[in-house]
């Protein structure tokens, strides 16, 4: 048989989906979002006292931390057409398996590839009900996010340990010098450039942008959907579990409430920066911006000792926003070149 069937079909389908957005080509939403978050942060360090010190830059930054690890394997996720609410919940069971394994004396070497085994191993149950089962990942994760949380308590209980080595905990929160700078944020900061070549610059980049256009038209080019989404789960699952072992060691706590709530910070994150719900549009940039800009104003908000409901309040405005802002800039951009082409033409 003739390869130049397949050829054509995958030709074709990569005409189809949209090109995967370069670093550079940062405009529109994303270039809104990046500007608020520069007025954001200059307002910010003007009018609210302490916000500007390298004291509180410090906290910021090591807030962001599990946010923007969360955010990346997520991004790739709601870029196919599925989304994963059960990365916080995994977190929390992981940090509470953490904390049984470190009671029953298990080193600490061998307990953190085991957590973020069984992170990846979370990740893949998901994976294997959403591809294998084909059921629709907002309802799957749901329920995960509801049975991984119950495991964490049935793990723990209401007990929390909080027997860790002091100069672990603190190596956790370490400074770069007097910067304020977290160390950990260096290898964040690597794993966000390795995700963003990934996504920007290489053909499983493209593949996903591809899926999340249209699914058939993936699978007709001769993309492995299903594998390639089962994958996604269990690379989410696996960070999730790293981010079980950092919250635990950043907090000196393991107890079955850790990072209760994170998921709704990081799909508003994700959204925020540009990603469409629907799968197929978004950029990594943008999402490093989402990511920067939701830490900023908790933060400032907190500076302001705005009570936490109304900071509750802010993620979900700031979640509808970004479902719906994209969208009516679309459509505002998209009657534009209507309305000038409708003007009549002068003799």
């Amino acid at each position: 048989m003739s390869t130049e069937t397949p050829r054509r079909t995958e030709s074709a389908a990569a005409e189809a989906a949209p090109a995967a957005p370069r670093f550079g080509a940062l405009r529109g939403w994303d270039a809104a979002v990046i500007a608020v978050l520069v007025i954001g942060i200059i307002a910010a360090g003007s009018l609210i006292p302490g916000f500007a010190s390298i004291r509180n830059t410090g906290f910021l930054l090591i807030d962001i931390i599990p946010i923007l690890l969360l955010a990346l394997p997520m991004t790739l996720i709601v870029l196919t057409g599925e989304i994963d609410l059960s990365v916080a919940s995994v977190a929390g069971f992981t940090s509470c398996v953490f904390g049984v394994l470190w009671n029953a004396g298990v080193p600490m070497e061998t307990i953190v590839p085991l957590v973020v085994l069984l992170g990846a191993v979370c990740g893949a149950f998901n994976g294997v009900l959403v591809t294998a089962a084909g059921l629709p990942s907002l309802a799957v994760t749901i329920g995960t996010l509801a049975l991984f949380r119950g495991l964490a308590f049935v793990a723990l209980g209401d007990q929390a340990v909080t027997s860790f080595p002091l100069a672990i905990t603190k190596g956790i929160t370490a400074k770069i010098g007097a910067t304020g700078i977290p160390v950990w944020l260096i290898p964040v900061l690597v794993l966000v450039v390795a995700f963003g070549i990934a996504l920007h610059f290489t053909g499983f980049g493209r593949t996903l942008f591809a899926m999340g256009y249209s699914t058939d038209a993936a699978r007709f080019a001769g993309i492995p959907v299903a594998k390639t989404k089962f994958w996604l789960y269990v690379v989410s699952g696996a960070v999730a579990g790293m981010v079980g072992v950092w919250w635990t060691l950043r907090y000196g706590s393991a107890r079955g409430d850790n990072a209760t709530g994170l998921e709704l910070s990081v799909v508003a994150a994700v959204l925020l920066g540009g990603v469409s719900i629907f799968g197929g549009k978004g950029n990594l940039p943008g999402v490093v911006a989402g990511v920067a800009l939701l830490a900023v104003l908790r933060n400032a908000l907190q500076l302001a000792s705005v009570p936490e409901d109304t900071l509750s309040m802010l993620t979900g405005g700031l979640l509808i926003i970004a479902v719906v802002g994209p969208s009516a800039l679309t459509g505002i951009r998209s009657r534009a070149p209507r309305s000038v082409s409708a003007r009549p033409r002068s003799a």
